[in-house]
């Protein structure tokens, strides 16, 4: 036994709390560590970090339990560092800066923020936690006008392998800030803060949600891809087509400006079809983030896979019906595939500036199989692997945010020419592959 104790709010197996603990919004990830240590501060990790190495134990860190694969952030038998109690924000109006602790969720914070009048990327799920999304790039409605969620990332604070408490920034340990945007989560260190730059938001803006008859779903991604890929880049978009079984086509938005102006430039998708329901409103800002956000429960009721990745050309009628098909096939009511709209201020990032890589793609895309029963587990994940496979000739890359365990050459598809910088950055930080997960960045040797 090594001499380190742990502190923070330490909860073990048997301990009053633990299957509450054990719970992950996703209960296909769910495990069972040894022990669960919700940091109330940077020591708190340090602590942790230094006793699972003296004690041989295996880690894992965790700040919203969002993670959407198998012992990312949780690890049988091992020691889980939770940040979710860490979850102050301190916003310096005068300067556009808010500091932010890694256990804060992404609803309350956007929402927070809002509501002093500024703006922050923010995905579409308000459960997830702000320390997980941001180090793999994080994007939403506003990235387009902002950029991925990474790139508002001014400076961090990370304990290292060793259990040392690190800065980054431009300015200092610039090679760790660089991975840190973009190359992953648990992979550098286990960070305890982040800086972000805030932009002021307008008094009032424009959100839209468009429903059509399922049926209807090829004539509407066509007007959709034909269309949002290529518009002002004040306009974020999202599309979103569930099973069959489940009945839901819509398109949702968010327009940084009037509604007449956006209704000249919703035209083409108006068009398309026949809407059962069309709502564009302008609201105040933070009601905006209200519509676009409403509260979700912490946890899912039912099992999700998912796998994602992104279109560099307009996709033809193959793609169309392999999506249509998985969609009619699918016997979970949330099963879904779900598009956003790509350019705009990501594009205008050179690729090697931070470690996120997809920069010049036209949408986005992920889709996802759910089930309840154990007995439905093993087509719903081939289901989406299926998928996976017919679509490689018209996509490119995947998303480490929603990682996909069966993406055999992983550092290529999340990282594309930026993997060879990570890996010599993991080399430098943690040698000997301290914080590692199934795709986490390996070092050199």
């Amino acid at each position: 036994m090594g001499s380190t104790e742990l502190t923070g709010r330490i909860i073990f197996k048997g301990d009053p709390g633990y299957n509450e603990a054990v719970r992950n919004w996703n209960p296909y990830v769910n495990t069972y560590p040894l022990v669960f240590v919700f940091a109330q501060n940077a020591c708190d990790v340090s602590n942790a970090i230094k006793w699972a190495r003296e004690n041989d134990v295996p880690l894992r860190v965790r700040s919203g339990r969002h993670a959407l694969d198998k012992e990312f952030n949780v690890v049988k038998g091992g020691i889980v560092i939770d940040t979710g109690d860490m979850n102050k924000v301190h916003l310096d109006k005068k300067k556009g800066i808010a500091t932010v602790q890694p256990g804060i969720r992404v609803g309350p914070l956007v929402k927070g923020l809002a509501r002093e009048g500024f703006l922050a990327v923010f995905g579409d799920s308000p459960t997830v936690g702000i320390g997980g999304i941001t180090t793999g790039g994080g994007f939403g409605l506003l990235s387009r006008t902002i950029g991925v969620i990474s790139d508002n990332l001014l400076a961090l604070e990370t304990v290292d392998a060793k259990g040392r408490i690190l800065k980054a920034s431009p300015t200092c340990n610039e090679d760790l800030f660089w991975a840190s945007r973009g190359g992953g989560g648990g992979t550098f260190g286990y960070n305890t803060e982040y800086t972000f730059k805030v932009h002021r938001a307008p008094e009032t803006a424009t959100v839209f949600n468009i429903i059509w008859p399922w049926e209807q779903l090829e004539t509407v991604f066509e007007a959709w891809q034909n269309l949002m890929p290529f518009v002002d880049s004040r306009l974020g978009s999202y599309i979103e087509i569930f099973s069959k079984v489940n009945g839901l086509c819509q398109v949702t938005g968010l327009f940084l400006g009037s509604r007449p102006e956006l209704i000249q430039i919703l035209q083409p998708l108006l068009n398309a079809g026949t809407p059962s329901e069309v709502v564009i409103e302008t609201l105040f800002y933070p009601d905006c983030i209200d519509f676009l956000d409403p509260p979700e429960p912490p946890y899912a009721d039912q099992n999700f896979k998912f796998s994602s990745s992104w279109a560099t050309s307009l996709w033809p009628k193959e793609p169309i019906k392999v999506m249509k098909q998985f969609l009619e096939e699918a016997p979970g009511t949330e099963t879904n595939f779900y598009f956003t709209n790509w350019g705009g201020a990501i594009s205008s990032v050179p690729k090697d500036k931070t470690a996120f890589y997809w920069r010049d793609p036209l949408f986005y895309t992920e889709w996802n199989a759910t089930w309840v029963n154990k007995s439905e587990e093993a087509s719903s994940l081939a289901s989406v692997e299926s998928v996976r496979q017919q679509l490689k000739p018209y996509t490119v890359g995947s998303y480490v945010n929603v990682p996909d365990e069966n993406i055999q050459n992983f550092g290529t598809a999340y990282w594309a020419t930026n993997f060879a910088r990570l890996q010599r950055v993991k080399t430098k930080y943690d040698p000997e592959n301290v914080f590692n997960h199934p795709q986490s960045v390996p070092p050199l040797y």
